[in-house]
């Protein structure tokens, strides 16, 4: 059975989980831009599922709105996406996951030792951060950080 190219905004949010009034505010923010009906009602394209839901990873990612509203500016307005469209996006964005995801993998792998923040206070500090070398780097957790 085809799907039906628009939906209502109470699909939409039925679909992705979000809030009516926070798809409205994604619209406001210029995330969204559903096309109005002869009656004034917001019709969304099917599409509009993966952008939101796009969205809410890249918040998941500690994305700002405004670094969101510049990938998904990219993206073709009145049409569904290709997949290149969206390849566009995740290329742009790998550099910037990749980083993430390094940090991620060093705070786990760091949190529970010397996170060279200075403190000296715990028995491993003394073997990985002996005389607070990493305090030379600059402030904050050095060895996470850098």
């Amino acid at each position: 059975m085809l799907q039906a190219q628009f939906i209502s905004i109470g699909q939409l949010a039925k679909r992705t989980g979000v809030a009516v009034s926070a798809l409205r505010f994604y619209e406001e923010k210029g995330l969204l831009n559903p096309l109005r009906s002869g009656g004034n009602q917001r019709r969304y394209l099917r599409s509009d599922i993966r952008r939101v839901s796009f969205v809410l990873i890249a918040q998941k990612l500690g994305l700002g709105l405004a670094e969101i509203e510049e990938h998904l500016a990219g993206l073709p307005e009145g049409r569904n996406p290709t997949l290149e469209d969206w390849r566009k996006i995740s290329r742009a964005m790998r550099e910037q996951i990749d980083a993430k995801v390094t940090l991620l993998n060093r705070t786990r792998n760091q949190l529970d030792q010397c996170i060279g923040c200075g403190c000296l206070s715990l028995t491993k500090c003394q073997l990985y951060n002996k005389d607070d070398k990493l305090g030379l780097k600059g402030p904050g957790p050095r060895a996470v950080l850098d």
